[in-house]
């Protein structure tokens, strides 16, 4: 017999349509059910009685003998029957998962490092957050010194974690190439002494990114994420150089002859890697065009992201917004399966769930880390939770300079703290265990809190598990057939 007394399916069960298929996602498993209508509609009507009169969840079997009456009695036991033995099988409407908020040791151990090399840049990108690269302050490039300061300190503060982790970024990091040569080589060098490994990221407009540079990257393994908007007309509104000329025609062919060396990059941005990076904005809300412009260059690895700005700027999106949005995603999910049948097959980053592998749980309720795990370093060596609260003092939590205190430890625990389960709207989500609460830097631009959650990202969030869900289903028939 089905169980319902007191659980809460919109809670735990996530109900939707995309496509042409009627899907339930189980939040407490992980897993996928394709439904036939009757199915679906029965349990959409469960929920609807739940909500209504939220009383009946302590009185299960009075809604299981009023649900359903459009129903035959013999359709209604063979989806009664067949509901039951998900639910022992713990693959739908399966128990909560325990609510054991994440630990962590005394000392925080970092794990990456977000290395500011450049605090200036040769674009002038309106929605950087950066301020088109100095953070606030003034236009520099880090030393060596100071860089070499940052790879021993994430060596000493990383415990016994065998690979530790390093992104050069900016502004533009390659405004400062030689130091970042020096770094790469220093990392490994110190790593190896202390028998870990050194991973390398770097993050780049790709400007400078000419024949020497790229072939430096490959030969030393180095992860790049080259950032580039999409189409020309979209990514020259919103990334010129000072002069205010569009940097799509000198960047573009630079970026599809460095991701030609390393044709076989993970989807998943793990090992060695590369992703072309978007932002969209109000003036793209068909950024499904621009994915598809890239792909059709021949990337096979984009990432775009919702652009997270103040409502006074003309760029932010408006409230009318949300509905393109999704129609973008909607019609991106649908284009991949034609793209896949075409064998032009290419990764959107959003839509690469992690339903097979993906973290344990305190990591889902934890998200990245930043401010324990993750750090960023400023040019002048002082610490910050990460690259977007750099130049934000609030925010700062020490300095490599600094002979006492390691970081500042009421900050470390305000952002240990910043779970899904200290989140009022994230703690009966039916995302919480895939999305972490969000971006704290979003969360802290919109509501000025670690634990406020940032609307627009929060749904847009959703769109993009709905629709890797989605491709994941259609992944497993496709397998399947074949």
């Amino acid at each position: 017999m089905l169980n319902l007394k007191d659980y809460n399916i919109a809670k735990n069960v996530h109900l939707y349509r995309q496509g042409d298929l009627s899907i339930a996602y189980d939040v407490n498993s992980g897993s996928l059910h394709v439904l036939d209508d009757q199915v679906y509609s029965y349990i959409q009507e469960i929920i609807q009685v739940q909500r209504d009169n939220p009383q009946s969840l302590a009185d299960p079997e009075k809604i299981l003998r009023t649900v359903g009456s459009g129903f035959a009695d013999q359709e209604r036991e063979e989806i009664l029957a067949e509901l039951a033995e998900l639910q022992k099988e713990k693959l739908l409407f399966s128990p909560e998962a325990e609510k054991i908020e994440p630990s962590y040791p005394d000392v925080p151990l970092i794990k990456a490092m977000c290395l500011h090399v450049a605090h200036d840049c040769n674009l002038r990108c309106k929605y950087c957050f950066a301020g088109t690269g100095p953070f606030g302050g003034s236009r520099e490039l880090m030393s060596l010194e100071t860089g070499q300061l940052a790879i021993d300190f994430l060596l000493k503060h990383s415990g016994q974690r065998a690979q530790c982790e390093v992104d050069f970024f900016g502004g533009e990091p390659l405004l400062n190439f030689q130091v970042v040569r020096q770094l790469i080589a220093y990392g490994k060098e110190e790593a190896q002494k202390v028998g870990k490994n050194m991973k390398f990221t770097l993050t780049t407009n790709a400007v400078l990114l000419d024949e020497a540079v790229a072939d430096f990257l490959e030969e030393e393994g180095v992860s790049v994420v080259l950032s580039l908007d999409g189409r020309q007309e979209v990514n020259d509104k919103m990334r010129p150089y000072a002069s205010g000329k569009g940097s799509y025609a000198r960047i573009v062919p630079r970026i599809l002859n460095f991701i030609k060396k390393r044709p076989d990059s993970s989807q998943y941005a793990i090992g060695k890697y590369y992703y072309v990076r978007g932002t969209y904005t109000h003036y793209n809300t068909d950024f499904y065009k621009d994915v598809l412009h890239m792909a059709d260059l021949g990337i096979k690895r984009v990432s775009v992201e919702p652009v997270v700005a103040p409502p006074k700027e003309n760029y932010a999106f408006r409230a009318e917004d949300l509905v393109k949005i999704k129609e973008s995603y909607d019609i991106l999910g649908e284009k991949i399966l034609e793209y896949r049948s075409k064998g032009k097959e290419f990764s959107f980053f959003h839509f690469n769930a992690g339903l097979d592998d993906g973290p344990c749980l305190p990591k889902r309720l934890s998200g990245c880390g930043a401010g324990h795990e993750y750090v960023a370093i400023s040019p002048e060596g002082e610490i910050y939770p990460c690259h977007q609260f750099v130049g934000q003092e609030k925010y700062k939590l020490g300095s490599l300079h600094d002979s006492g205190s390691y970081l500042k430890e009421e900050l470390v625990q305000e952002f240990r703290k910043a779970h899904v389960y200290a989140k009022e709207e994230c703690s009966s989500c039916w995302a919480r265990y895939s999305c972490s609460g969000g971006c704290h830097a979003a969360n802290v631009a919109f509501s000025r809190e670690l634990t406020k959650v940032y609307p627009l990202g929060c749904e847009l969030q959703k769109k993009r598990l709905e629709v890797a869900y989605y491709l994941k289903i259609r992944e497993i028939e496709q397998r399947t057939l074949v």
